[in-house]
């Protein structure tokens, strides 16, 4: 007997995207780290795409994003518990991710800079993982980056050092000091001002060596971190403080959540309000000194704020050139058709000089103990490097969305959870107007020096079409007494030309191509209204995407 209600075939439709290898497939990635002084650790990170492209990854990622982190405030008894519980799979990506020394591979044992290309390296691991699963990479930022703070008070960094700098991760509830292997997070936020953390109620009073810590943090990421860098005002000036969920004699800090972010995306992980009751806590650094400190650690959460948005690019243009290159319509593979060719084309080039500026970006990191002018340009290409990158990455994450298809827009594909993740990379960490802002202060501050990085952007870029009219563009707006008013678009400028000069030493056709479109003024504001050759966009995908 017939069913009634049978379904039809399926056909027409694109197999998953997994068990694939990130590193192997993304040609850009592969050049871009050669370029930048990690072509001898290829086979690490080939190693690590292979892992991080399978489908097993894949559903970690899903999971943890499918099962959000629950608040656990009181125990079946009433008393006080401030817990966050998330998925295994949460904690598996985590423990993935230390295991791959992503939140300490730049540093040495000891808490120094480590040598050679371990940023770049470093970088090319986190722009996979983010690929997969970004909610995660909160609390490895942190940590990683809370080394260059804890730099400021080396009594504590010779302590905790040695935990921060085991490839373990330790999720159980227990003082730091007794684990295998630590996680930092950090509260600086309050409800009066967020980027003006000048303002920070939050009270330290000395207790013997240490301090009793009063006040409200309207955001501290990863509550579940076994320590939090935080700001609190002390009789000297606003200070950084080390603050450990339990006290020395083992007893628990009195951190007190008061409830979790219900956020847009970061879903995974958990961002919390908490209270603090005289919590116990060791300053880091100076009285007063508490900006300067935590700059340092800034910084490097700012660069990885940029990785993980091209990581989110790059992952949403696979996701649609797979697509595109298995569904067809009108007798033709949707990857053919004209329009979506140009699409497609258009926005690998704009993922490809991203990429090579971020992974420039982390070659002067890594240059920088050692060379005055690699630390000069990381000072002022960080905040335009964020600005530029971070900000076009929702736009981007919609259009991959589109070339999908209604398909693109349901929650089993993955594209959905990344155009959420994508605005908070340009929110935290300073917004858009606070990164222009900061690009105006390190010109000021660098003088002589930031000139020197222009000129050398005039260097790698000449002869390119629109290069000369760009940098007398910068010239002549970083002039103007009413600079701050009119500074969107001088960063945007300046994060594209030091795309183009980053680009055009891995690539030098790319380079140009990205040259004539976008700073020779014949790119649309949206993707697809670039003018390219059909050889062109056929080389762009195909290093994109083989």
């Amino acid at each position: 007997m017939t069913q009634p209600f049978r379904t039809h075939e399926v056909f027409n439709q694109s197999p998953p995207f997994e068990d694939v290898d990130l590193f192997t497939l993304d040609r850009p990635l592969a050049e871009a780290a050669a370029a930048n002084g990690g072509a001898t650790a290829r086979d690490e990170m080939e190693a690590f795409g292979k892992h991080w492209g399978s489908a097993a990854m894949a559903a970690r990622g899903r999971l943890a994003n499918e099962n959000p982190p629950k608040l656990r405030l009181f125990d079946a008894r009433g008393n006080r518990r401030d817990e966050v519980e998330f998925h295994p799979s949460y904690h598996e990506l985590i423990a993935n991710s230390a295991h791959a020394g992503l939140h300490n591979s730049t540093w040495t044992a000891e808490g120094k800079p480590a040598a050679g290309a371990a940023e770049v390296v470093r970088a090319a691991k986190f722009y996979m993982a983010a690929q997969v699963e970004t909610g995660h990479l909160c609390p490895i930022t942190m940590t990683r980056a809370s080394v260059a703070a804890l730099a400021a008070q080396p009594d504590m960094l010779a302590k905790t050092m040695p935990v921060i700098a085991t490839r373990s991760y330790d999720p159980s509830v227990a003082p730091w000091w007794t684990k295998r292997g630590i996680t930092l997070g950090m509260g600086m936020t309050e409800k009066q001002g967020g980027t003006d953390v000048s303002i920070n109620q939050t009270r330290a009073v000395r207790d013997g060596d240490a301090y009793r810590i009063t006040g409200h943090k309207w955001f501290m990421s990863a509550p579940m971190c076994d320590a939090f860098l935080v700001l609190a005002q002390a009789d000297g000036g606003l200070t950084c403080f080390f603050m450990p969920r339990f006290r020395p004699d083992g007893s628990v800090n009195t951190i007190h959540l008061q409830r979790l972010k219900d956020k847009l995306g970061n879903r995974s992980n958990a961002s919390s309000e908490v209270e603090f009751i005289e919590a116990y806590a060791r300053r880091v650094g100076d009285e007063g000194n508490g900006i300067r400190t935590i700059i340092q650690m800034v910084q490097l959460t700012r660069q990885d704020c940029a990785i993980a948005s091209v990581g989110l690019m790059r992952s949403g243009l696979a996701h649609a050139l797979h697509h595109t290159r298995h569904r067809s319509v009108f007798q033709k593979r949707l990857v053919d058709q004209p329009l979506m060719h140009a699409v497609l084309a258009d926005m690998a080039l704009h993922v490809e000089a991203s990429l090579a500026l971020v992974m420039r970006l982390c070659r002067a990191c890594d240059e920088a103990p050692s060379n005055p002018k690699a630390a000069t340009w990381m000072r002022l290409l960080t905040p335009a490097v964020k600005y530029w990158i971070c900000k076009s990455s929702p736009g981007f994450l919609y259009e991959a969305m589109e070339c999908l298809g209604g398909n693109g827009y349901v929650e089993e594909n993955i594209l959905p959870r990344h155009y959420r993740e994508a605005p908070v990379n340009a929110i935290w960490e300073g917004s858009g107007n606070v990164m222009c802002l900061d690009v105006l202060r390190a010109l000021a501050h660098e003088g002589e020096a930031a000139v020197a990085v222009l000129e050398d952007f005039v260097a790698d870029t000449n002869g390119l079409p629109g290069a000369a009219e760009a940098v007398a563009f910068l010239a002549k707006t970083f002039r103007r007494p009413d600079c701050e008013r009119v500074a969107r678009q001088a960063v945007e400028t300046l994060a594209q030309l030091a795309a183009v000069a980053a680009l055009n030493r891995t690539s030098p056709n790319q380079a140009a191509l990205f040259a004539t479109t976008r700073l020779g003024g014949t790119h649309g504001r949206l993707f697809g209204t670039a003018e390219l050759s059909a050889a062109q966009s056929r080389d762009l995908l195909e290093r994109a995407l083989p």
